[in-house]
């Protein structure tokens, strides 16, 4: 949600007056446990020319920004061999390693062939080697790939790091100019290789990924008012999906991707629709005197959470597209928006309020246990947007009066800001798996 809807949607939800809830969750603020130690040797290369990209560095920051590896300095291994045959785990040990990945790149055929291994220091067993190939251009890719490799093999979960990140930008055009250019762009998850996939003089939000990581949708005010497109990545072809009076926003494609959820207030308060998006043909979902936004889909397809003021402010639900009572879920907080589940939904992310507090944070509950967990130690976050694995997040913030990405694990550990275009950045969402 951007700053200026949410700071609508204060004054209205805080304008309702109706009771709180009583609290029910249990607030968390300690950190996690240590982070493995794992080092990620520089790749061997044996040729004269300098290569663009570090793959053991990119590897290194992937690793560690998922929270549950500490990559060891590089420093400390400057006298240690980095060819898998020649490992002494020994040394391995004194430096505090638990893992060892090693690499080697070599040239084939006018493109690269790149060989890894894994070693557990304490058994001093290989568990995982493998080769990737590709062209000086793609060091990027194919490092992201062996950190999904080895991810996955350490924890047995399925690694995000070759992934797509949306954000929005918002820059003046020229010194003291008063038009504003809004430029959509898609980057690798960690901020890099940002491509330009819309500009235009008015505002653009909630960019959201299909599933199959081919479409996007987003609202567009180029008509003046809020409307829905969809665009197709790889042509940039644009379809107009609503043009219905008052709010048009908040898409969200379904787990199939043949659905579209949304927030219109055609009939007069904002409220959840779904679109089938082969018959264009549209559902209302909820019926409420109450403003019900920002919705996000269960796994299941038939479930739909999001944030409404039914309760006095804003808490979030969830409730089944096909009728019935809608169900609340946040207790904890005078506040709590913009939900995103993790794909295991056992933790559901939101922009959260503490009561007494006036600062808004990013906050993590767990559904089975009911703990709320804040994970941002910023201010005015909003935007939330969840790997598809569960580990990391990404939200929007304000650091030195500028609108910039964070990027926090979600065992709290990890918290570092990303490298993106200037200007004011924002409304960050990360993409499915990629094939």
């Amino acid at each position: 949600m951007t700053k200026f809807l949410r700071g609508l949607l204060v004054i209205v939800f805080c304008a309702a007056g109706a009771a709180m809830a009583q609290e029910k969750n249990i607030l968390v603020t300690t950190g996690a446990d240590r982070a493995i130690p794992i080092a990620v040797v520089p790749f061997g290369w044996q040729s004269g020319s300098v290569l663009p990209d570090d793959m053991a560095e990119i590897i290194g920051n992937d690793l560690r920004n998922s929270g549950v590896f500490e990559p060891i300095p590089r420093q400390n291994m400057i006298s240690l061999p980095s060819q898998a045959s020649e490992i002494i785990f020994r040394d391995w040990k004194a430096i505090g390693a638990q893992y060892v990945l090693v690499g080697n790149i070599v040239p084939a055929g006018g493109r690269l062939q790149v060989q890894f291994s894994l070693f557990n220091v304490a058994t001093e067993q290989q568990v995982a080697t493998g080769s990737v190939g590709g062209g000086v251009d793609q060091l990027r890719d194919m490092a992201h790939h062996i950190s999904d490799q080895s991810f996955e093999k350490l924890t047995g979960i399925k690694g995000a790091f070759s992934t797509r990140m949306l954000y929005v930008t918002a820059e003046r055009m020229g010194a003291g100019a008063t038009s504003t250019r809004y430029t959509l762009q898609r980057s690798d998850y960690d901020g890099a290789r940002a491509v330009t996939l819309l500009q235009s003089r008015e505002p653009i939000l909630s960019p959201r990924f299909a599933p199959d990581g081919r479409r996007i949708a987003y609202v567009s005010f180029e008509q003046r008012r809020p409307r829905i497109f969809l665009q197709y990545i790889d042509t940039g072809r644009r379809e107009q999906l609503t043009n219905f009076e008052g709010l048009n926003g908040a898409p969200a494609f379904s787990p199939d991707g043949n659905r579209l959820a949304f927030v219109l207030s055609k009939d007069g308060n904002p409220e959840i629709y779904v679109m089938d998006l082969g018959s264009r043909q549209i559902t209302r979902v909820t019926n409420s005197n109450s403003i019900d936004t920002e919705p996000f889909w269960g796994a299941d397809g038939r479930t739909l959470y999001f944030t409404s003021d039914r309760a006095g402010k804003p808490q979030i639900y969830k409730q089944s597209i096909g009728g019935g009572a809608a169900e609340r879920v946040t207790f904890t907080g005078n506040y709590n928006a913009n939900p995103k589940l993790s794909a295991d939904e056992k933790t559901l992310v939101m922009i959260h309020r503490q009561d007494g507090f006036t600062n808004f944070k990013v906050a993590a509950q767990d559904l089975q246990r009911g703990s709320l967990r804040v994970l941002s130690d910023t201010n005015l976050d909003e935007s939330p947007t969840v790997a598809p694995n569960g580990t990391m997040l990404i939200y929007a913030t304000r650091q030195q009066g500028r609108g910039v990405l964070m990027l926090v694990s979600i065992n709290g550990r990890v918290r570092l800001p990303l490298p993106t275009a200037q200007g004011e950045v924002r409304e960050p969402s990360w993409s499915p798996y990629l094939n």
